[in-house]
């Protein structure tokens, strides 16, 4: 049963929790605070971690110790709470945390729903405690959760940011771009990144900045850092800041949408940067940034460059940059199959209608806009945007309308800054300049006229005399402005989390794309069973944390170093897995060599025989033999090295693992 037990942190009162029920060797998630300050961990020896956090300075001054236990808990499920309580406390803002971010992960483990489920369970008590007051929803739609560097990072996003960190921490100069789609987290990890690197002691002293290309996501993303212990506004700036001094790195999010010297407001300032850098008038904002800094890591999607005044790709690919990839897909609950369901569609190729996802085309536009008006009463955030198919006529009037369809009039975003965000943003129409960058709950998009379909020919039209951006025309190649237009629907039918509802003026296009939807994709051989070859198996990814020595225990971490395929019929049903790298010979007789990769279920009871991953002070890792002599436990070497003793662990050591078998030499 789920319970939170409060002790006074107390050096003198550490006897009360080494004689709690789960003050020894089980796992807990616990919060010290004060009023103030709080820290967030996860332990599977309350006792033991207790007297390690007393040590610390920052952590004696939380007087409070709060401790969620559940008789169901296992390592994994703390591991999702405490990220949880990370990411939704930050959000709340009552207490300064001092958690730092590395290390949250998003993983899956064996019945995760059931254990996700008590997470609302926790957060009452939290809120009968007084610790928090809002709802989990509220914090959920909040700017803060949304772009929060204490989010949990997907396995793709930890292994390119550990990449990412040892390139840093060696200082070797040179451009780095992190690839990835809508809704892959770019920002997420460009947020992580600057926390971190701003936190390490090899890297704090480094000269770091985000740059930040739209100024309405810019504003957002100040208003974050600000709120971050140790961070300030400042660190979040424009392309055209990066001259006032020099960078050791700079990170740039929304890479694409970086400037040249094409359709500006205004030349003048633009050329004069370009003259204190002593670069030609053509120079663009992807040289400011590689001239101000020693290293560059971009933030890049191709596919969401979506006016002609974009630095081209061509650009990007003459930097000869280091190339990382994220695929995950963090935002729609569709996952990456909705993205090649948005690139089909547009194609005019028969889909399936994405599973798992509320996505709808819509014949009456009174309908379309009443829906996503409930949609926002249910669960706020939804909003309507639209290609840039109607001039702005309202721009700077207090009335008048933009857009009329059936009837209905409507006008166009009334700001370019935070707009989303914005008092009135619901009865109005976003750009594609206001929402890149954002999430939604439900977006609503409007497919306008310069988008149609020609029967005859069974071809999408693009009318570019009906695309109304005036910089968005400003190129001499029709191919490109077309990709443009493309590029355009493509970023605002990535936007909603939970649904996407799209209304199309064109009524041949609007009846083209409802059918091919409704239509199952053709398969020359799609009654036929695929048949596997007699040596193929399926496989799953199991993480690789790290090396754990077989002589006597050094310091170690579970950090995913990266992921090993095995084949699935060595996972038992029931457990999770983790893969460690041997190191020594303790194990040699044992047939644990160094260097071999080690299988291992993870789970906190042992019997004797078994080859064990244990933790020794909540730090240390070793592997050994489990067994008991004279009524205590103890780990013992087999190895024909005489170096090796046995070990007996203290009552704070604990099992994390037992070796199920090698499986790489």
């Amino acid at each position: 049963m789920l319970e939170i037990k409060t002790f006074q942190f107390n050096k003198t009162k550490f006897n009360e929790l080494k004689e709690y029920h789960f003050g020894l060797n089980w796992p807990v998630v616990y919060i010290q605070e004060n009023g103030k300050e709080m820290y967030v961990g996860q332990t599977t020896s309350l006792f033991s971690r207790s007297k390690q956090h007393y040590e610390n300075e920052n952590r004696r001054k939380l007087t409070r110790l709060h401790v969620l236990t559940d008789e169901e808990f296992n390592i994994s499920a703390c591991y999702d709470f405490e990220s949880l309580l990370i990411q939704y406390i930050a959000a709340e803002g009552s207490f300064k945390l001092q958690n730092r971010n590395g290390g949250l992960v998003n993983h899956n483990y064996f019945d995760r729903e059931k254990y996700t489920g008590k997470f609302d369970a926790i957060w009452s008590k939290l809120q009968e405690k007084k610790l928090v007051t809002r709802e989990i929803g509220e914090l959920r739609n909040s700017e803060f959760f949304k772009f929060s560097p204490y989010k949990a990072l997907t396995e793709d996003q930890i292994l390119v940011a550990k990449r990412l960190e040892k390139i840093i921490k060696k200082g070797t100069p040179g451009s780095f771009i992190v690839n990835g789609g809508p809704g892959t987290g770019k920002t997420i990890l460009a947020l992580y990144l600057l926390k971190r690197l701003c936190e390490e002691e090899e890297t704090r002293h480094l000269s770091i900045a985000l740059v930040v290309p739209m100024s309405g996501l810019r504003k957002t993303l100040q208003r974050v850092i600000r709120r971050i212990p140790g961070m300030s506004a400042a660190m979040v700036i424009g392309p055209g800041d990066v001259v006032k001094k020099k960078y050791d790195l700079l990170l740039v999010d929304e890479s694409h949408r970086l400037r040249r010297r094409v359709a500006l407001t205004s030349y003048k300032p633009y050329d004069d940067t370009n003259k204190l850098l002593n670069l030609s008038k053509e120079g663009t904002q992807l040289d400011w940034i590689t001239s101000s800094s020693a290293q560059q890591i971009f933030f890049y999607d191709v596919r969401q460059s979506v006016v002609p005044g974009d630095v081209r790709p061509s650009d990007f690919e003459a930097l000869e940059a280091t190339q990382f990839q994220l695929t995950s897909q963090m935002r729609v609950e569709g996952g990456e199959n909705y993205l090649k369901f948005v690139d089909d569609l547009l194609a005019l190729k028969e889909v399936e209608s994405p599973k798992d996802y509320d996505f709808r085309i819509y014949h009456d536009f009174r309908e379309f806009i009443k829906v996503i008006h409930q949609r926002n009463s249910e669960h706020t955030l939804s909003r309507i945007v639209a290609g840039y198919a109607w001039p702005w006529r309202t721009k700077g009037k207090k009335d008048g309308y933009d857009i009329e369809i059936e009837g209905v009039e409507l006008v166009w975003n009334s700001t370019n800054i935070d707009w989303v965000s914005s008092e009135n943003s619901i009865n109005e129409v976003g750009c594609i300049h206001t929402i890149q960058g954002y999430d939604l709950n439900y977006v609503g998009v409007i497919i306008g006229p310069e988008l149609s379909y020609d029967e005859g020919s069974s071809t999408l039209i693009i009318d570019k005399e009906k695309y109304k951006d005036k910089n968005g025309k400003k190129t001499a190649n029709p191919a490109e402005l077309e990709g443009y237009i493309i590029n355009i629907y493509k970023t605002l039918l990535t936007r909603g989390i939970k649904g996407t509802y799209v209304y199309i003026v064109d009524p041949k296009l609007r009846a083209h794309l409802k059918k091919i939807i409704e239509i199952p994709p053709r398969s020359i051989a799609s009654h036929i069973e695929p048949v596997l070859s007699p040596i193929t198996y399926e496989m799953v990814r199991v993480p690789l944390v790290g090396s754990a020595p077989c002589g006597s225990p050094l310091l170690g971490e579970e950090n995913i170093e990266e992921y090993i395929e095995v084949d699935k019929r060595k996972i038992k049903p029931g457990f999770s897995y983790f893969v460690v790298r041997a190191e020594g010979d303790s194990m040699n007789l044992a047939g644990i060599h160094d260097g071999d990769l080690l299988l291992c279920r993870q789970q906190l009871k042992a019997d004797t025989g078994d080859s064990v991953v244990a933790l020794l002070g909540g730090e240390n890792v070793t592997i050994k033999y489990y067994d008991k002599q004279e009524g205590r436990r103890v780990l013992l070497p087999k190895s024909s090295n005489s170096v090796h003793q046995p070990i007996l662990p203290d009552e704070g050591d604990s099992v994390q693992g037992v070796v199920q078998e090698v499986i790489n030499s």
